[in-house]
């Protein structure tokens, strides 16, 4: 859109240009034909008058008609530096134009390189057929044949850029590349998943080992309840080296 509106504005600028100098050279010699009519008598001179200082000047419409007759003659000397300005301009128009229409057809080429279209190894058959490629190429039928023979040459120049970077090679590297990321997600998985059995393994020991801590803390509370009640009831409270209580009967017998 903004090549587009550019291109209109260059183009109305170069036709503007082009009317002002058809315009302004013709206002230069109607204004010299009718100075040289009324100098012969042939046409009347422009009649004003002008007052300067307190003095009035009848013939004020004559020397400004002779003025400007001057002013115009003097500046039709300026007319060929920019007619020449301008023919330099079209022709850097012209010129990126073409390089755009070169970058078009070498874009083509490279493709249908890139794709493996082009067998022909000598420098010669190798430009020529992709000469022939550009030719019958739908897009690029209407470029002059000089730039099409332009990007072969450049697109045989750079043929082993195509090679390398051919289509089917950088298939191969996304097909890889794809496949090194999906084992990347699927190690992350298989991590993510590690991280949470370890978490929940932790998480069930600190409860065990919570539970042991309880069941023995209400054990060595009996132990003592059981030491306390004993010799209220007339017993010897005897323990064996594993914590058993028995009574003196039982420990006599053994």
């Amino acid at each position: 859109m903004t090549s587009t509106l550019k291109s209109a504005a260059l183009l109305t600028q170069s036709i503007l240009q082009r009317a002002a100098f058809i315009v302004f050279l013709l206002s230069a010699l109607c204004l010299t034909a009718a100075t040289l009519a009324a100098s012969l008598g042939a046409l009347p001179w422009i009649e004003f008058s002008a007052g300067f200082g307190g003095e009035t000047y009848q013939n004020a419409g004559q020397i400004a008609q002779i003025g400007l007759t001057v002013l115009a003659v003097l500046l039709c000397f300026y007319l060929p530096v920019n007619a020449r300005i301008m023919a330099l301009e079209t022709s850097h128009r012209r010129f990126n134009i073409g390089m755009q229409d070169v970058a078009r057809a070498y874009h083509a080429a490279h493709a249908a390189d890139r794709a493996g279209l082009f067998r022909l190894s000598s420098e010669f058959d190798a430009v020529r057929e992709r000469l022939a490629y550009l030719r019958d190429h739908p897009d690029l039928g209407t470029l002059e044949p000089d730039l099409l023979e332009v990007a072969a040459q450049m697109s045989h120049i750079s043929r082993e850029l195509a090679q390398v970077y051919s289509d089917d090679r950088i298939a191969r590297a996304r097909n890889f590349l794809t496949q090194r990321q999906q084992e990347v997600e699927a190690f992350k998985a298989r991590l993510d998943q590690a991280k949470q059995i370890t978490r929940e393994l932790k998480h069930w020991s600190h409860e065990v080992e919570l539970e042991e801590s309880v069941a023995a803390s209400q054990l060595q509370r009996l132990h003592d309840e059981l030491r306390e009640v004993l010799p209220e009831l007339g017993l010897e409270d005897i323990l064996r080296h594993d914590g058993t209580v028995i009574d003196i009967t039982q420990k006599a017998a053994e």
